[in-house]
């Protein structure tokens, strides 16, 4: 297939462009500046000049594409506590995707988060494919994605972990925690830190795009997650065990100063299950975990 992929100079897109063109893709990587479109470029890529504002841009592509994946996000906005206007801009942008696609039965893979389910109120259980919410920032366009299966686009829509982690992550959450935590001397957690998060290996990412783009049936929700859910605790022992400093408890009302924008998101419990996208796909996540990972060093080089 020729593929048409946003946010191609990002962190996911580090794996998946290298993924598509190993296993005999085509594709074309959006880029906004000079340096992004080196990026791509090294990745072997086509470039294709431009930024997500440009909707007649984004549809041209998308028509011109045997398929798309949309991986930009502007997380810049979203560190700065302006979430929901990120999430409007995204939500415009696939149903620009949708409208370019309709009837032509090619895939559309976008891409969500697996927090999103227990700050929907999903307690005392792992969050599934299955489950639904009704409504949010990003649940929105994610919603608005599955509804396209009946417009005939083959949509499918990856939830991520947030802790997307290797060698490749040079911003993410794993790279955040460790800055607070370098920051301010100590790696923190909330309460007792039983709160879980789900993470999973970039390159193991990178294979689920590819065989979502090349077989997810229409409408089908995916959960990006390796690690089910680690104890919060956990990962702010794994970091200040590899920084010298402690990991200690912090209140609710202390979390902020330590955590950052991270810190509402630092309490969710969150654990998922991944078995219906393993069975679905055929995918199975073969990289370390977090733990692992980040005990290799690499983050800390």
């Amino acid at each position: 297939m020729r593929v048409f992929v946003t946010g191609a100079s990002g962190h996911i897109a580090s794996a998946v462009i290298p993924e598509l063109l190993s296993n005999g893709h085509q594709v074309v990587g959006l880029a906004r500046s000079d340096a992004s479109a080196a990026a791509v470029e090294a990745l072997g890529a086509e470039v294709r000049r431009g930024d997500m504002a440009d909707q007649d841009g984004l549809a041209a592509a998308a028509r011109e594409a045997d398929g798309v994946i949309h991986l930009a996000f502007d997380h810049g906005m979203m560190r700065s506590g302006q979430l929901a206007e990120a999430a409007q801009g995204e939500l415009a942008a696939v149903k620009v995707f949708g409208q370019a696609l309709a009837g032509t039965g090619k895939p559309l893979v976008t891409t969500s988060g697996t927090l999103m389910l227990a700050m929907s109120g999903i307690k005392d259980r792992a969050g599934t494919e299955e489950d639904v919410i009704p409504g949010g920032p990003r649940v929105d366009s994610e919603n608005h994605v599955i509804g396209l299966a009946e417009q005939g686009v083959r949509s499918s829509v990856v939830r991520l972990a947030p802790m997307v982690h290797s060698d490749l992550d040079k911003h993410g959450f794993t790279t955040a925690l460790i800055g607070f935590a370098r920051e301010h001397g100590t790696a923190a957690y909330v309460g007792d830190g039983a709160n879980r998060w789900p993470a999973a290996d970039t390159r193991d990412i990178g294979v689920l795009y590819r065989l979502a783009l090349e077989k997810a049936p229409a409408g089908t929700r995916l959960h990006g997650v390796g690690d089910e859910g680690i104890p919060f605790r956990t990962v702010a022992e794994t970091i200040a065990s590899q920084l010298g400093v402690e990991a200690r408890s912090v209140t609710p009302q202390e979390a902020p100063q330590y955590l950052g924008f991270l810190a509402a998101f630092a309490q969710i419990d969150g654990l998922v299950s991944n078995t219906r996208t393993r069975e679905l796909l055929g995918w199975e996540p073969t990289r370390p975990g977090w733990v692992e990972d980040v005990k290799s060093g690499h983050y800390f080089a």
